[in-house]
This record gives structure tokens, sequence and C-alpha cells, in this order.
């Protein structure tokens, strides 16, 4: 075990521009401090720890500092030290972790990243951050069962937008149980989620219909029967949330019994060919969830247009959770934007007309809903 933490005595940079360095260093600093003090508070002592260590360590900073400016945010530096300590090569991190010593992991994480700048780097460029996908099934499967009555489908293909490892393509999979009472989807099943509930509509009890495809587009997928991806999947994981890790392992257990098809490269682009997945007897079903915001505008419109086009022959429904005017022609019910919450969307495209209509509203991505349709 590393010797307890004590933050190092700041020191004045030599290379580069000094008073440009400084000022980095202060904002990449600050950055690290507000991340301990309001992200980590209350929910990650070891990270608050950690990030304080991190703000207060110029040598820390610098390594950071080598990493691409996107890069540099908390959540990927430490996700790619942790990964380094579940794949056994930062060993002290990894008892620090265990017993759940702040300040010796303070200590073993600044230590790893001086050790190992390059492979904290290199993690941190190669794979993006991956937040927990499987808790938007909450505001997914509703409106999955609600699309397939209003199109009178038997049966459904998914395919998932921005997918990450297609977590949510096993929506039909798991148990839901809301705090007003209600419960959907497979109460036997080792992934059980919960939700809460806001407002007077019921949620729907409708259903799922069979799904016979599921199909994941990402520009970088997951595959989470490959070791390596999926030990990233639970780097993503804070070290000291011990049931969200363990949801983790349901739902990647659950996953790899059933791998979905991924796609990878531009959802756009890879469109027609889900679709093309999809038998012609059942209802494609795209969703996306917190995925079009990293779409220009003019790409979300393209998208809009590709699911109309594929509407030449038969239904298609899309079922969205995005924020408020994020989601092309699904209405905003005049709430204003970064209002804090997201719009449930779900437009069925047929060869007559368009039909998107706002039947939710949800927030922290599923955790609270508000059900708004008429059953």
């Amino acid at each position: 075990m590393p010797a307890r933490y004590r933050a190092p005595r700041r020191g004045r940079s030599t290379f580069g521009n000094p008073m440009a360095r400084i000022a980095g260093m202060r904002s990449l600093a600050q950055l690290y401090r507000h991340f301990g003090e309001v992200d980590a508070a209350g929910t990650s002592p070891l990270y608050e720890r950690i990030a304080f260590a991190l703000s207060e360590s110029d040598e820390a900073l610098r390594a950071i500092e080598t990493a691409p400016a996107r890069k540099r945010h908390p959540t990927v530096i430490l996700a790619a030290l942790h990964d380094l300590a579940l794949a056994g090569r930062a060993p002290a991190l990894a008892a620090a972790y265990a017993a759940a010593d702040g300040d010796a992991a303070a200590g073993a994480a600044i230590d790893a990243l001086l050790r190992m700048t390059d492979a904290v780097v290199a993690n941190a460029v190669r794979r993006p951050h991956r937040a927990g996908e499987t808790g938007r099934c909450a505001v997914l499967y509703p409106a999955i069962a609600e699309a397939a009555r209003r199109a009178g489908a038997d049966a459904i293909g998914l395919i998932d937008v921005g997918c990450s490892a297609g977590l949510n393509l096993n929506v039909d999979r798991v148990g839901i149980t809301y705090d007003n009472g209600q419960s959907l989807g497979d109460p036997s099943s080792p992934v059980q989620l919960s939700s809460s509930f806001r407002g007077d509509r019921p949620i729907p009890t409708l259903a799922m219909p069979e799904v016979v495809a599921r199909i994941g587009v990402d520009l970088d997928p997951v595959d989470v029967t490959d070791a390596a991806q999926a030990r990233w999947l639970r780097a993503c994981v804070w070290p000291d949330q011990p049931d969200r890790l363990a949801r983790l392992e349901a739902e990647l257990a659950l996953a790899a019994t059933v791998p979905p098809l991924l796609l990878r490269g531009d959802a756009v682009e890879l469109l027609p060919d889900a679709f093309a997945q999809v038998p012609a007897d059942a209802l494609p079903v795209v969703t996306t969830t917190w995925a079009l915001s990293r779409f220009s505008l003019e790409s979300r419109l393209r998208f809009l247009h590709r699911l109309d086009e594929a509407a030449t022959g038969r239904a298609v429904a899309w079922v969205s959770a995005e924020g408020v005017g994020v989601a092309p022609s699904i209405p905003t019910l005049g709430d204003r934007r970064a209002s804090g919450h997201s719009i449930i969307g779900l437009a069925v495209f047929g060869q007559s007309a368009l039909r998107a209509e706002a039947i939710g509203r949800c927030w922290s991505q599923g955790r609270l809903l508000a059900w708004l349709a008429e059953s």
C-alpha cells in the first residue's frame, strides 16, 4: 500500500508558455475540485478524495494535460485509472478501492497516473466514457409497447441508435418496478430495475410483443463478450458503488446470452442496413436515448428522413428520450430547453403521414417518469 496521501507542494511549470500553462492548470484544478465538491460529494467518497488530491497536485495536473482537452474530464481520467486497477496493472489502487480507503486511493491514483501516464491517456483517448444504460428501460419498455399497440404489431425488431453496449436491446428481458406499485417486464429476470413515478396518469401495462431482431448502431459499440471491452464498462462504474456494479454484472451476463448485432459507424448512414435486418412481418422500432444531442441539426433531420424513407413499404416506429427540443418533430409541450428533464417521444411513420407525440417526461435518465399519453 502507498504511503498516506499528502498533497504535494505546488511548483511552477518550466516548459512551454509559463503563464498560459499556469492558467490552464488552474482551470483544470478548478474542474477537479468542482467534481469533488459537487459531483462526487455524498455519492462517492473515494472519488471525492481522489478528485481533491488531483486538483492539488501540479505533477498530476501536468500528466492529465497530456490528454486531449476533451478527454481531461474527471469521469474519463478516473475511469481510465479504474480500468488499470481492474486489469491488475495498478494493484495498490485496486487494494485501496477494495478497502474503501480514500487517503490511500488518492495517493495510489496519483502514483499510477505519474507512472503510467501514457497508458492512462491511451485508455481515455481510445474509449469513450460509458454511462449506465439499462436504467433507461423503465422509460423504453412502456413506450415501445405503446408503439407496437398503435401499429398493431405482433413482433418487433429493435434498433438502438447510440447503443454503446446494446444493453437497452434487452428491454423486454428485464423486470421493472415503479414506486406507484406498477410493474412491467419479467419478474424472474436477473436484472431488476426500479423507477419513481410522478403524475396522475398511470403507465400502460401492455406486454411487449416478441422481439425478433436486436440491432445496435454506434460509432464505437461495445462487444460485451470481449473481456477488455466489458472491463471498460466496469471501469466506468465508480468503485464505491457496489449496487451499480452488481447490476452491471447482471446486465452483461444477460446481454451475453443473446448478443445483439452491432453495426459500427455513422447511424444515419447505417440505418438502411439496420432496417434490412428486421424481418418484413415485424415492426422496426428505432430507439434513441440521449443520443441525438451528439448529432448536428442537419444530421438529426437526415435521421428523420431515413425513418420516413424506411416507411415506404411498412410502418416504422421511433421511441425517443431526449432533451427538450432535441428530437425533431417531437412536441416540446411548451417546456424550455435545458430545463432539467427530457421528453419521451413516440413517432409512427406510415404510408399516410407521420404521427408524432410527446407521451411523457422523465428525469435522471429514467429514474423518475411522468406518463402523459392516454391509455
